[in-house]
């Protein structure tokens, strides 16, 4: 990546956060192409022409599509009159709003709220994303948290997500799953970003992660053999409750996960740009280095255990591994 593609992805990053920003606060008057374009110190049409060369689509279509995916969330969990969210939304009228939500998610307003299916919303774009790009570390480690260790007994729960067999680790994982017709990135993340009810949910359109949504590793043998010699399949999706009832979307699977003991391993906040690998090392040494036979546990390989990877670098970085008590 040339060094100008480089910066003007950080700028392009600084005008989408904005956006997610002026929509969550109703804020339309700082949503003109002028205003957000003048933060950057370019013409309108330069940074309308950037932006569709790096997100690939133009800033209005992402902007307007951005808004109904908020004015969506609002629909299905609050109890706001739908003309009041189209106004908070920038709609000039019931009739403006009802004809974009139906011709973006084939249901109208009013019908979603009554039974609302899993639909795609336009998640955020993260044109920035280093872990995407595969890009190091910016700096020094300037973290001086330890590693958090400690067991934990998480209840029974249903897992919703999508597998893959042969992929190794989260950037692999996406190359593949974006090859796969209904399985790629953009679809998947606004499937499960419009569903009700995740545990793991801290109400965030700002991101995926924020929003519920994990990645797994279960124990399988016809998974792929991971570092740690374990025959496994990596996971993508969200924890509900065990009682959700609602839609399974085609192309994805849910099961059941029983109440279970787990050993956590976690990392606090964390300067994602300039410290997401060393924190990753930093982990990766307190699991290869913990010693399973004082504690009373060891690491729960049989097939169909879960271990969940969390990664938010505004909260934490996680890893949480299947392990059961030791028989003395």
């Amino acid at each position: 990546m040339n060094e100008s593609m480089y910066e003007w992805k950080k700028q392009i990053q600084i005008i989408v956060d904005e956006i997610d920003e002026c929509i969550k606060n109703y804020n339309d008057e700082a949503l003109t192409l002028q205003f957000l374009s003048s933060r950057l110190g370019y013409s309108e049409f330069y940074t309308t022409r950037k932006f569709k060369e790096i997100s690939g689509m133009q800033f209005r279509d992402y902007l307007r599509s951005r808004k109904l995916a908020f004015a969506l969330k609002e629909i299905r969990d609050s109890e706001k009159s739908i003309m009041s969210i189209a106004l908070n939304y920038g709609f000039s009228s019931n009739e403006a709003f009802t004809r974009a939500f139906k011709g973006t998610y084939g249901v109208s307003p009013r019908e979603y709220r009554k039974n609302p299916k899993p639909v795609v919303l336009r998640t955020k774009i993260n044109p920035f994303d280093r872990y995407l790009l595969g890009l190091g570390e910016i700096g020094m480690m300037k973290s001086t948290d330890d590693v958090k260790i400690y067991f934990i007994t998480i209840p029974g729960h249903k897992f919703l997500h999508i597998k893959n067999y042969e992929s190794n680790g989260y950037w692999d994982f996406w190359q593949k799953q974006n090859l796969i017709p209904g399985q790629d990135y953009e679809t998947i993340c606004g499937l499960l970003d419009s569903i009700k009810g995740k545990l793991d949910d801290l109400g965030g359109s700002e991101s995926n992660c924020g929003s519920g949504q994990i990645m797994a590793y279960m124990n399988d043998p016809d998974g792929r053999l991971c570092d740690w010699g374990i025959p496994r399949t990596e996971c993508y999706g969200v924890r509900l409750p065990l009682e959700y009832k609602g839609e399974v979307p085609a192309q994805m699977l849910m099961i059941d996960i029983p109440e279970a003991e787990y050993i956590v391993f976690e990392h606090g906040p964390f300067n994602y740009e300039q410290e997401n690998r060393s924190v990753e090392e930093k982990i990766e040494e307190a699991m290869s280095n913990f010693d399973f036979a004082s504690s009373g546990y060891y690491l729960d390989t049989s097939p169909g255990r879960i271990m969940y990877f969390y990664f938010n670098p505004e909260q934490y970085f996680k890893y949480i591994r299947p392990v059961r008590k030791s028989v003395k």
